[in-house]
């Protein structure tokens, strides 16, 4: 199954969400997926508006997925078995983006923020856009 490269964007003072760019990296073995802040000109740029930073989006052949579809798309870009939770589209969006707002709306108090921007390794630096 080819999975197209794309760019997601993300809060970078979110734990959380740094802590998941991490988790797609090392499992992101063909480079398919860039990386850029949500509060970054480069997501101003690529998506033409602000959105809010309780989300991840992801662009995707010129689209921008948000929320769980964002999530999902993600995991199906990852090494085994991470694209097997692709199959979890079945479940009716209003749902999965429900449960994705109720952690999202939670994430600072479960998992805290951070004061500075991550700063990727060396080996993962020309892979962030910003």
């Amino acid at each position: 199954m080819k999975v197209d490269s794309g760019i997601v964007l993300f809060d970078v003072v979110c734990n959380l969400c740094n802590g998941f760019v991490q988790f797609v990296l090392k499992r992101d073995r063909h480079g398919r997926f860039r990386f850029a802040s949500l509060q970054s000109d480069t997501a101003r740029r690529l998506l033409q508006e602000d959105w809010a930073t309780e989300t991840v989006v992801l662009i995707q052949g010129g689209t921008a997925f948000r929320k769980s579809a964002a999530a999902l798309r993600i995991a199906r870009g990852l090494r085994f078995p991470w694209p097997f939770l692709y199959g979890l589209v079945v479940v009716p969006r209003p749902l999965r983006d429900w449960i994705y707002t109720w952690v999202a709306r939670h994430r600072y108090g479960w998992f805290g923020k951070r004061e500075s921007c991550m700063v990727p390794r060396p080996e993962w630096k020309n892979r962030f856009l910003d």
